[in-house]
């Protein structure tokens, strides 16, 4: 149920200035960097029409920007979507064609350097066909999984047959953010590009037949001087919460993310409107680079107030893909398991729908889990699924399911003024509440128990081959000095810091393999990330099993001292 100050807020919210700001933007191509400045600095000037206090950041991210691309076949020229900060081949590259039914990649640690370590006759991908020196053609999104995956394998680059009559853009690199001397070893070493269905039929039946193809991709890369409007409003305590979303966009970009834009422009205002109930401050940040740079500017801003967010923030929620028409349904929303129980009280209150969720994906500038920060959001409302089965569409992450996502038809009309408004009543409230209420509405039990679940069945899968005996004892430990803690009732304030501490090291295990102050690689992290290799070790062969068991025990120890470090952080009753 929704408190009175709640109701108030969710009543003072209105579509008027949101709905100008999508319009606008509608008629704003805001794919290259220079377009997206622009954007960025009517962003302030609306922020600063509407009497709130906005900080300009001018931040310096390295992007690449699609040029062009097309695929050449028996002299037919087929467009195409070049990935992105990706390995290029302006001049084309011409190879034989190989279609992959079933993409398999190598188990973890397998590169062509470490294939002599695995013994003569090993697969790393059993059914893949021989790649070496070849296009590889593949049915679904340009990922850079994908692309890697392939290159460890030897292809020269990479076709993605997309489901449909679009192309649709994509990233082709692993890197999070602006890269630095670390990172840039992990490059994407060759180039790759999506085509439409019916041309990457075309493509599959010319691979059938052993014949060759010619790549193009151009793509501009250097450092760009970007906007970062930001919008600080204080709360009575320490302790703040970050709403934020991206305004860089695949041309005009109106479901992804002019609406985010939207949506996030009103909320400020409301929050500001009543600012006196706030108990913990509010950030709100719209963030450039997402698409050209792999989420180039929420990295730029973690990394230039690291010690700021890991010391206050208490959380962050994503805005991407609200208000588009006929998303009348939340089933799908990113959570973390902390915070499960607050999203869905939020959708209920807020929309009166029964809320489902998912586990929050490598993407849509979370780009805080190394931080410990306890994320949701970035999808909210899609298109029921019935109609989207109706209308023969396919699955898209953004746009609410509309399949415009990431190609030049996501324009104005998938949008919509009504959908929008109950987004930003939405995430008014989630924003609201999560500043408002005296302890913090975040789980780190629940948390917990997620981890253990994973745990158990990493077991399962490792066997004899590996002990987690000490891992799980540690993880009951934590568990009962947790529930005894809130049993004794603890004061809100105590409880709000001690879930926050707790959460610092839980939240790290579950979706990061690295270090509290670098980000991952922007590729999926599987659950209780350091031992997920438990899962791969029917891979191994005998020689090289002991490489993956070595991993584990040092996946172990680190899992074990974030526990250590949690139940340190647990006041004793």
């Amino acid at each position: 149920m929704t408190t009175p100050d709640e109701a108030a807020l969710m009543a003072t919210a209105r579509i008027e200035d949101a709905w100008s700001l999508v319009e606008r933007f509608s008629t704003m191509r805001r794919q290259d960097p220079e377009e997206a400045a622009a954007a960025g600095e009517e962003i302030v000037r609306r922020l600063r029409a509407l009497g709130l206090p906005v900080t300009v950041h001018r931040p310096r991210l390295y992007l690449a920007v699609p040029k062009a691309a097309q695929v050449t076949l028996d002299g037919l020229r087929l467009p195409a979507r070049p990935a992105q900060l990706a390995e290029t081949a302006p001049e084309g590259l011409t190879a034989p064609l190989v279609f992959v039914e079933n993409p398999v990649g190598p188990p973890p640690g397998w590169t062509p350097a470490s294939a002599p370590l695995f013994g003569p006759g090993y697969d790393p991908a059993p059914g893949v066909p021989d790649l070496r020196g070849r296009l590889v053609v593949f049915r679904g999104m340009i990922l850079a999984e994908r692309i890697l995956h392939f290159a460890a394998l030897g292809a020269a680059g990479v076709i993605a047959v997309n489901p449909g009559p679009d192309r649709h853009w994509g990233s082709g690199s692993a890197i999070w953010g602006t890269p630095d001397l670390d990172d840039l070893p992990g490059r994407t070493p060759i180039p790759g590009c999506a085509v439409s269905g019916p041309d990457g039929e075309k493509l599959i039946a010319a691979a059938a037949r052993g014949a060759s193809a010619t790549l193009t991709t151009v793509v501009e890369e250097g450092w760009f001087d970007q906007v970062l409007p930001e919008v600080r409003i204080p709360g009575t305590e320490p302790g703040f919460v970050l709403l934020h979303g991206h305004y860089d966009s695949w041309d005009v970009g109106v479901g992804d993310n002019a609406t985010g834009d939207a949506c996030l422009l009103e909320v400020a205002r409301t929050l500001h409107a009543h600012r006196a109930k706030l108990r913990r401050g509010v950030r709100v940040c719209w963030w450039p680079g997402h698409s050209t740079g792999k989420f180039a500017g929420s990295t730029w801003y973690a990394d230039q107030h690291a010690l700021d967010l890991a010391q206050h923030c208490v959380a962050h929620m994503n805005c991407d893909s609200p208000g588009c028409r006929d998303a009348t349904d939340y089933p799908t929303i990113p959570w973390m398991a902390e915070n499960r129980a607050f999203v869905t009280a939020a959708v209920r209150d807020a929309t009166g729908q029964v809320a489902g969720g998912k586990r929050p994906t490598q993407s849509s500038d979370f780009s805080f889990n190394n931080l410990g920060i306890s994320g949701c959001f970035s999808a909210s409302s899609r298109i029921p699924k019935a109609e989207v089965e109706r209308r023969g569409w396919y699955f898209v992450m953004g746009n609410g399911g509309n399949t415009a996502w990431h190609t030049d038809r996501d324009q104005l009309e998938v949008a919509d003024p009504g959908v929008l408004l109950t987004d930003i009543r939405l995430y008014a409230l989630a924003v609201f509440r999560m500043a408002t209420q005296a302890a913090l509405p975040l789980d780190p039990g629940a948390l917990l128990a997620e981890l253990r679940t994973h745990l158990d069945r990493y077991a399962k899968a490792a066997g004899e081959r590996f002990d987690f005996s000490d891992v799980a004892a540690a993880m009951a430990a934590l568990a009962a000095r947790l529930d005894a803690f809130e049993g004794a009732g603890p004061s809100p304030a105590v409880a709000s810091a001690t879930r926050l501490a707790v959460l610092r090291q839980l939240v790290p295990l579950d979706y990061t393999r690295g270090t509290r102050w670098r980000r991952d690689f922007g590729l999926p992290a599987p659950p209780l990330t350091h031992l997920a290799v438990a899962e791969a070790l029917d891979r191994y062969p005998p020689q090289a099993l002991g490489f993956a068991t070595t991993q584990l025990r040092r996946g172990a120890n680190h899992v074990l001292a974030a526990l250590a470090a949690a139940a340190e952080a647990v006041p004793a009753p």
